[in-house]
């Protein structure tokens, strides 16, 4: 288990302050930052500590029981690293892997189109080779970190084959034409910076290109396989942390003469959500297994975590809103802030409808 129990105290102090002020944490970025959680599953040599991927599970697990705003930037950092470090060459992940990894800047990860969720093949924006650059023209939406990022990693069409048309690039902050839109405002995760970037007529130098021109949708591929996997984790400290909550409080509170908890009905319920819970978490484990072995398995292991754990955090926030009753329904508990949270992750890097659909493609394999 990660020692980080210092860093939750303070992110969970300010967690409801998070939620109401609804921008960027930018205290807690640099807490993590300062703690090296961005970097666990990256070498050394890149600013990483070199550990397990399980690692950078845990940290999001504990961070995501007290405040899932603030997990949110370790799973969108790991979405970056985890690409530069699988499509990177050395001086791109000298430069750009190193500074995210140390926690330099956040990183923002730009795939996500009007006509383009899902549908990663229907993507519009346009990179067009132009004397040693590649011009980027489009629109990317629902993008986190968007006006906050140092840098961005962009999935572009270089080509009209669907997906081998695709391509990853990177863009500095600082480029000419790289705009943005007004933030949206969100059910959940409000901390999270979640907005429109506009790419007007950008120019990227050749050599800010990940991997080769038409490789983008197998790294995007292979680095949802992590991503994906720690989203799950992401689900069970939400669902571990709504749990605790409505368990001490039934405990504590009394109705018919007696603790609620010793009520029957409310213990079937426990035993159920308790158990999901913990099959939950051992899913993530196993996903984690199959990426820090490299296995073939890697691809049907992170879409079970992923649906799995965020239908268990969906399942056991509302659930613990229902055991409080009307307490449940006021911001005097974190449940309610919890229950939101929760939703988007059913939601992002993958409706949980498309991991049922690349899990059976899988079996059936």
């Amino acid at each position: 288990m990660l020692a980080i129990g210092h860093v939750i105290e303070k992110i969970q102090a300010n967690a409801q302050q998070v939620d109401e002020m609804q921008s960027f944490p930018h205290e807690n970025f640099h807490l993590l930052a300062d703690e090296g959680l961005f970097g666990l599953h990256i070498a050394k040599k890149y600013g990483g500590s070199e550990q397990s991927f399980y690692a950078s599970a845990q940290a999001v697990e504990e961070v995501a029981k007290v405040c899932a705003s603030t997990s949110v930037l370790l799973c969108t950092q790991a979405l970056t690293t985890c690409l530069l470090d699988l499509g990177g060459n050395e001086e791109q992940k000298a430069n750009y892997l190193r500074a995210l990894a140390e926690g330099k800047y956040p990183g923002a990860f730009c795939v996500t189109e009007e006509q383009a969720g899902s549908d990663v093949a229907n993507i519009q924006t346009q990179a067009v080779y132009d004397e040693g650059s590649y011009i980027l023209t489009g629109e990317k939406c629902f993008i986190t970190n968007a006006g906050e990022a140092g840098a961005y990693l962009v999935l572009a069409r270089t080509g009209e084959h669907p997906t081998r048309g695709l391509s990853f690039f990177i863009v500095d902050a600082a480029a000419s034409g790289l705009e943005f839109g007004e933030c949206v405002r969100t059910l959940g995760v409000r901390g999270s910076s979640v907005g429109t970037v506009i790419f007007d007529q950008v120019r990227v130098p050749k050599d800010n290109l990940l991997g080769s021109e038409g490789s983008g949708f197998k790294l995007l591929m292979k680095t949802f396989n992590r991503s994906r996997t720690l989203v799950g984790a992401q689900g069970v400290g939400i669902a571990k942390g709504a749990f605790q909550i409505a368990l001490d409080y039934l405990k504590a509170r009394n109705q018919f003469g007696k603790p609620l908890s010793e009520q029957p009905m409310i213990q079937g319920m426990l035993a159920e959500l308790g158990t999901k819970i913990v099959t939950a978490e051992l899913l993530v484990k196993a996903a984690t297994e199959h990426i820090d072995g490299q296995t073939d398995e890697m691809e049907k292991y992170a879409s079970m975590a992923k649906y799995y754990a965020t239908d268990v955090a969906m399942q056991v926030t509302t659930d613990a809103v229902q055991l409080l009753g009307g307490n449940g329904f006021t911001t005097m508990y974190p449940l309610e802030r919890m229950m939101r949270d929760a939703k988007v992750t059913q939601i992002y890097d993958g409706t949980n409808q498309i991991q049922r659909v690349i899990i059976a493609r899988q079996l059936l394999k």
